[in-house]
């Protein structure tokens, strides 16, 4: 017997998970948007297998629904589900990158058959709806679950093998657990990104070349500024309160750091710089830094055409599996630097041997 599975929004996050559970034979899709050439897309390019207008009436015989909306859309639409009258067990999730807000509302529906699992797949791109989705989006990505203490664990099973094909990896946390975590490490650099772009954009006023000096690291820190500015302030204000507190602490290290350099504390600078690297690059084996330990190398390549394929084709051939591909600095006729992300260290040392022996110039990470 088929599922009936109602996905509510149909953009990058809703699009993409449909792609991935239309895999799965015993499925029958329903997708609900309130565009509807965004409806017409979905079903001309097969991603759903039906479209409704009508988000209450298609829960009526649903076995899940997935909320692939804003933030504050999605507490609206679990507003409705309270008045939702289901005949058999219905599992909701949510994609939300904020959880306690949704957790708070999901709380209040009544309805005995309705279970809510809160979800945030911890993956995305610079690019927005229907069109930008694409299956292999969740691969090798956390995807978080939220389920309440009373959720039944067959449940979170059942709604883990509705996702199996996203082959994502799945991590349950507690929602203020995941609030503060995600704030941390996703939401507040988008400030702090957006804080150096305006920055950068008030000094401009000063020195007009500001724009042709901006690239390398300016380019690489401030890339997240680049995201979609509706959705994000949705995100800050729904989670203001852990914003605020980082906020605040920001200001605090700030104010420290502009003291070591009013104090000329060249010792303290230099220590503070050093425990950011370390705990950035996760240098010691027996500690965990803030980014996952790989293994680069830094390959030197020219700005011609093929020269990048060139290097990838000849670690595909020894079968050498590059995790990450990062262009660090390349102009235009000249030199530029690639960095290869490996998983091991023998794979890191039999790339730099096979590079060099092909004539390119490389250098290990330290």
């Amino acid at each position: 017997m088929s599922k009936r599975v109602v996905i509510v929004g149909l953009g990058l996050i809703g699009g993409s998970l449909a792609i991935n559970i239309k895999k799965q034979s015993n499925t029958k899709l329903i997708g609900y948007d309130t565009n509807p050439k965004t409806l017409d897309y979905a079903l001309l390019h097969g991603i759903v297998d039906e479209v409704t207008t009508n988000f209450t009436e298609a829960l009526s015989d649903a076995d899940f629904c997935i909320l692939a909306a804003p933030v504050s859309k999605t507490i609206q639409l679990i507003d409705q589900l309270k008045h939702v009258s289901v005949s058999k067990q219905l599992i909701i999730t949510d994609v939300s990158s904020v959880k306690q807000p949704i957790m708070q509302a999901a709380q209040e529906i009544k309805q005995p058959n309705i279970t809510f699992i809160g979800g945030h797949p911890m993956a995305g791109s610079h690019k927005k709806g229907i069109q930008a989705a694409k299956g292999h989006l969740f691969e090798n990505a956390i995807y978080i679950l939220t389920p309440e203490s009373d959720v039944k664990t067959e449940q979170v099973e059942e709604l883990k093998q509705l996702l199996a094909e996203t082959k994502c990896s799945f991590l349950e946390l507690d929602p203020t657990e995941h609030d503060e975590m995600t704030s941390v490490i996703s939401h507040f650099p988008h400030l702090i990104a957006s804080s150096l772009v305006h920055q950068a954009k008030k000094w401009q006023k000063k020195h007009d070349r500001i724009p042709n000096l901006a690239a390398g690291g300016f380019r690489d820190i401030t890339r997240i500024a680049s995201s979609n500015p509706s959705m994000w302030q949705d995100i800050f204000f729904q989670n203001k309160e852990i914003i605020n507190r980082l906020l605040s602490d920001w200001i605090s290290e700030m104010t420290e750091l502009q003291n070591l350099l009013v104090t000329n504390d060249k010792i303290s600078m230099y220590h503070y710089l050093e425990q950011a690297r370390e705990y950035r690059d996760g240098l010691d084996a027996k500690k965990k830094g803030a980014i996952p330990s790989f293994y680069d190398v830094y390959v030197d390549i020219f700005d011609q055409t093929g020269a990048l394929l060139k290097v990838v084709s000849l670690l595909a051939e020894k079968d050498i599996s590059i995790k990450n591909i990062e262009i660090l600095e390349i102009r235009e006729g000249i030199t530029g630097v690639l960095r290869l992300s490996l998983v091991t260290q023998e794979q890191q040392l039999q790339a730099h041997r096979l590079l060099i022996k092909n004539g390119y110039e490389t250098m290990l990470q330290e």
